[in-house]
């Protein structure tokens, strides 16, 4: 995730995961590579892109509602944030956005 995804023309989706870790890696930096992997799988996927300092923000972008859907319910996914909620975020928050204009060098 060292680069800045290669987005296609607009209209598409972008999911905003904006977080506060709890201290410790607890397995998280294996399971955060494992859930981008799975998504890059995904239908709909286009893309990811995150950086952490004291907030972790991590963006994946996707063709449309349905595929967001799909993703959420996949059940690795569920599992990942059930882990999440319990032991590896002490706040976390979840915006779901459409992007109408990208542009950029």
């Amino acid at each position: 995730m060292d680069f800045i995804t290669n987005t296609p023309e607009p209209p598409y989706y972008a999911v905003i995961f904006t977080s506060i870790r709890t201290p410790g890696d607890n397995g998280y930096a294996q399971m955060a590579d494992k859930m981008v992997a799975l998504a890059a799988r995904q239908p709909g996927f286009l893309g990811v892109e995150s950086a952490r300092q004291e907030i972790g923000i991590t963006v994946s972008f996707w063709k449309d509602l349905e595929s967001i859907q799909n993703w959420k319910e996949n059940t690795e996914h569920r599992e990942a944030r059930k882990s999440g909620r319990e032991k590896w975020y002490s706040s976390f928050r979840v915006r779901i956005a459409k992007v109408e204009r990208d542009y950029g060098i």
